[in-house]
């Protein structure tokens, strides 16, 4: 992955943000994935006044994904205004590690800074379910 690709995602991603339903908190957050086969998905944290049913952005994006058939992917790009290096949440971690335990994650800044880590690097002792 190429940084002119890096840069396409942060700034989907944060294209995203802008569609943000985030009442209670007035964090917007905005996730792109992008899939192995190259199509990239968008998604926004959605907030509701039951706050345990909030939708992060990047389940959104990987759903959205997820939905429209995509099983492979390569890249999350997740980015939230005014912040540091915005990481996914313990959920969406556990969620990116079972869907795609491959996954580099980009975690932008407001001025579109970046780092990029795999999601192993992130969730370190993943919860596997084993067959038995």
């Amino acid at each position: 992955m190429d940084d002119k690709q890096i840069r396409l995602l942060i700034d989907k991603a944060i294209a995203a943000s802008e569609n943000s339903v985030c009442n209670f908190s007035r964090f917007k957050v905005g996730a792109a994935i992008l899939s192995k086969d190259g199509r990239i998905f968008t998604g926004c944290n959605i907030e509701n006044s039951s706050l345990t049913m909030v939708m992060c952005a990047e389940r959104v994006a990987l759903y959205k994904a997820i939905s429209e058939g995509c099983k492979e992917f390569t890249a999350i790009a997740v980015a939230a205004e005014g912040q540091d290096f915005c990481p996914p949440c313990g959920s969406c971690r556990q969620i990116l590690f079972e869907f795609a335990p491959d996954i580099k994650v980009i975690m932008a800044d407001s001025k579109k800074d970046y780092t990029i880590k795999k999601i192993e690097e992130l969730l370190p002792i993943a919860f596997r379910f084993q067959k038995r």
